[in-house]
């Protein structure tokens, strides 16, 4: 059975949509989750080339959107670590998993096809094509994305 689950989160409500279906089973079956936020590096081009990315303040950002979704979790009782790394998305999502020892990997997608998944990829579908153990991927289209923002504003 899964006791390790590693959740790649990139700040979005569809990677975020995840986490009810884990609440779910987490508390049953006694699992830690870690919550993972690559930082990838935007390479520097041009005038820009002599502009710096700031990543430890991106580090500093991404612990505290983690530390916020962590605090969510363990005040329904569940277990959770937190990872920021840096470097490339699937290479750290499968380097943090293997670090975690962690027995599956959680993440959802945006569903893109077509187009939209020639230009932009998909960092999922890599993960799911490399990772060495189970990966559980919930596909969210843009209408449920749309439905969970609106209830997040009244929230």
């Amino acid at each position: 059975m899964y006791k390790r689950v590693l959740l790649p989160l990139d700040g979005s409500m569809t990677a975020e949509a995840i986490v009810p279906f884990l609440l779910e089973i987490a508390g049953p079956l006694d699992m830690e989750i870690t919550l993972l936020q690559v930082i990838v590096p935007t390479p520097q081009m041009g005038i820009e080339a002599g502009i710096v990315e700031d990543i430890p303040g991106l580090q500093s950002k991404a612990e505290q959107y983690l530390t916020a979704v962590a605090a969510d979790l363990r005040a329904q009782g569940v277990r959770v670590r937190l990872r920021v790394r840096v470097g490339q998305a699937v290479g750290e999502i499968l380097a943090a998993a293997r670090d975690a020892e962690a027995d599956l990997i959680a993440m959802t997608t945006h569903g893109r096809g077509g187009l939209g998944r020639l230009l932009f990829g998909s960092v999922t579908e890599a993960v799911l094509r490399q990772a060495e153990i189970p990966v559980f991927v919930m596909r969210q289209t843009k209408a449920q994305v749309t439905a969970r923002a609106a209830w997040e504003a009244v929230r």
